[in-house]
């Protein structure tokens, strides 16, 4: 009996029919970019923060209360020293009209206003500390609290976006951006706080004083805050600028330790070091930029003040002879001055602390509002069939604006064992992700047990799915922990079953902890085999009815390859399982073969009857195969 290809090739007009639904969703994708009022970085960064300020209540009122009484203390500091050179004046003859309560330059009224000296600098170092301590554990809860809230978005983001994103950018953003956020708040934006508070206060004590010698000190803020909007914008963008290079130079560095072996084999490190150190000074030539701008408005700033003071100092002098105002009078101005304008000195050495952190701010909201392309409906259900079929009706998906499947129409019977050859780039993995619901197809349908996946919730889907890769990973924590990610409930007696279901137990009891003992990273002590028989007992705990293997044996050696086979049986004991692979073995050891090519189905049926026809694909190749080599590329002459 003879088994007639089965081929699908819809024509181009089709084709061009399914691809027409993705133009839409991409030009809406690039609607928001267009909007003609941009939001500023720093309303981005606070809108990220917010939600994350409201279960810190109780720290926040504690930190301006303590907040409150610093800047109080401030505004009260340089009075008794105004009492004691009134009182002295008058006492060596000089003649004060002003009007207002007086005091005698008595030892007693000396020794009473030193002790209030004292008393005011403990009051103010005491709710100092206090506000201090509430505002930085505040600043240390929210960011643990947006990394969480950032890392766990990452998590639930598509392949799509992890393929097109940079790890270490990523990472850069996870962990350097969050705690810049943090340092910056706590080291410069409370403070600033704080000095913008006296400042306001004080204007308003020193307009009740002399109003004329007032407009000295809101001219000052006037021409600064001239001066720093003219300055900020450079300086942000320099910063930004700054940041995205570290990012990059952060993708670089992990990609170069990760591929460390290769690297030093291929006598690399000269290329890549002179690559990383172009981008190194380009991003250091941003971030001095940046430094300079800062630093030229830190000394305009300095300049500003000095002559508010020298202004100050002759104008008070000339209201003092006038008898407008008492020596005491202008020391208050003098001390309002000089701690008045504190904050805007802090604002200039701050600016490039502060631009580095709103850069820093918008990359994390960048990620966070990074949307993902497989959205869940509200009204998505649970997947309860505990053994689901899979049906794939019409489908034409890929990744981007490419169609990598083509009208792929397929029905895996639950319990089947199907595998998918077919030369590399056909779209095997793009199958396996679809049932995964990885991604989505731009047109038709998958369906498990009746249910399209885009109606049923993602974590219920993935439950009924358990995936063995090439390559598959083990994190750096116990190996029984590493098998417990399979089922999070699992007991150790459990994980033990599967264990050794998995041809594993006998090796892992040999290691220094056995099951505790803690793996290196990316578990490179281990031999391929011993890391893929842990990740099979990892499958073959989670009991979930559909099993995807995809090259699951492809790089091991033949004794390994052995073990590992065995393993795989247990695994996909009266199990649906698909099976991507490369090896004769596996293929012929299915129920059924589809054969995938240029995204579609050229042939499919049992291995058995496909083999009888000596013009199948699968007999050619499986004619071409050298028993000693399994793992050759399929070739279809």
């Amino acid at each position: 009996m003879t088994a007639h290809p089965h081929r699908q090739q819809p024509p181009g007009q089709q084709t061009a029919v399914a691809r027409k639904p993705r133009r839409p969703s991409l030009r809406r994708g690039r609607n928001p970019a267009r909007s003609p009022k941009p939001e500023s970085g720093l309303r981005r960064t606070l809108r990220c923060v917010r939600p994350h300020l409201q279960g810190h209540r109780a720290l926040m009122v504690g930190g301006f209360v303590g907040l409150t009484f610093d800047v109080a203390f401030r505004l009260v500091e340089p009075w008794p020293l105004k009492v004691v050179i009134d009182a002295v004046s008058r006492s060596l003859g000089a003649t004060l009209h002003k009007p207002g309560p007086t005091m005698d330059a008595s030892m007693q009224t000396l020794i009473l206003c030193g002790a209030a000296v004292v008393a005011i600098s403990i009051g103010r170092a005491i709710s100092n500390y206090w506000s201090a301590v509430c505002f930085a554990q505040i600043g240390s809860r929210v960011a643990a609290d947006l990394r969480a809230r950032a890392f766990r978005h990452v998590q639930s983001l598509s392949m799509r976006h992890h393929t097109r994103a940079s790890t270490g950018d990523t990472v850069q953003r996870l962990v350097g951006d969050v705690s810049r956020l943090q340092d910056v708040a706590i080291t410069a934006g409370l403070p600033l706080l704080g000095n913008m508070a006296t400042l306001v206060a004080m204007t308003g004590i020193l307009l009740w004083l002399d109003p004329l010698l007032s407009l000295v000190v809101v001219l000052a803020v006037g021409v600064f805050v001239l001066l720093s909007r003219a300055s900020s914008g450079p300086i942000t963008a320099a910063a930004g600028s700054s940041r995205k290079g570290e990012g990059y130079l952060a993708t670089t560095a992990a990609q170069t330790l990760g591929a460390i072996r290769e690297v030093q084999a291929y006598g690399l490190e000269d290329t890549i070091s002179s690559g990383f150190r172009t981008s190194n000074q380009a991003t250091l030539g941003t971030g001095v930029a940046a430094l300079r701008l800062a630093a030229g408005l830190e000394r305009r700033t300095d300049v500003l003040i000095g002559v508010a003071t020298a202004v100050v100092l002759a104008g008070g002098g000339w209201r003092v002879m006038e008898h407008v105002i008492t020596p005491g009078d202008l020391v208050i101005f003098l001390m309002y001055l000089k701690t008045g304008m504190k904050p805007l000195k802090d604002v200039a050495k701050q600016i490039g602390r502060i631009a580095r952190a709103t850069a820093s701010g918008e990359r994390v909201a960048d990620l966070l509002e990074a949307q993902t392309d497989l959205p869940e409906s509200a009204h998505a259900r649970r997947l309860d069939s505990k053994n689901p079929d899979i049906v794939l009706e019409d489908v034409f998906a890929g990744h981007g604006d490419g169609m990598v499947l083509h009208g792929i129409n397929l029905t895996i019977p639950a319990g089947e064992h199907l595998a998918i050859l077919g030369p590399s780039g056909a779209g095997k993995s793009t199958l396996a992700s679809l049932i995964l619901r990885m991604i989505d197809p731009a047109t038709g349908s998958v369906r498990v047990g009746g249910e399209d996946l885009r109606d049923l919730k993602i974590a219920s889907v993935r439950s009924h799915v358990s995936i063995l890769l090439q390559d598959s990973v083990l994190f750096g924590i116990s190996v029984r922990d590493n098998i417990r990610f399979g089922r999070l409930d699992a007991t150790d007696d459990e994980i033990e079953e599967a264990a050794a279901l998995a041809q594993a137990d006998d090796f892992i009891r040999a290691l220094p902890d056995g099951y505790d003992t803690v793996l290196g990273e990316a578990a490179k002590d281990l031999s391929g085999g011993q890391r893929q028989r842990i990740a099979i007992a990892r499958a073959i705990l989670r009991q979930a009815p559909i099993v995807i293997l995809d090259e699951a044996t492809a790089g091991l050696d033949s004794a390994s390859r052995d073990s590992v086979l065995q393993a795989l049986a247990a695994l996909t004991r009266e199990r649906t399982s698909i099976t991507i692979t490369h090896d004769a073995h596996s293929a012929r050891s299915c129920d059924r073969i589809v054969w995938l090519e240029d995204g579609r189905i050229m042939e499919e049926g049992r291995p058995e009857i496909l083999l009888r026809d000596p013009g199948s694909r699968f007999a050619r190749w499986m004619d071409d195969e050298d028993p000693s080599r399994p793992e050759e590329k399929l070739e279809v002459p």
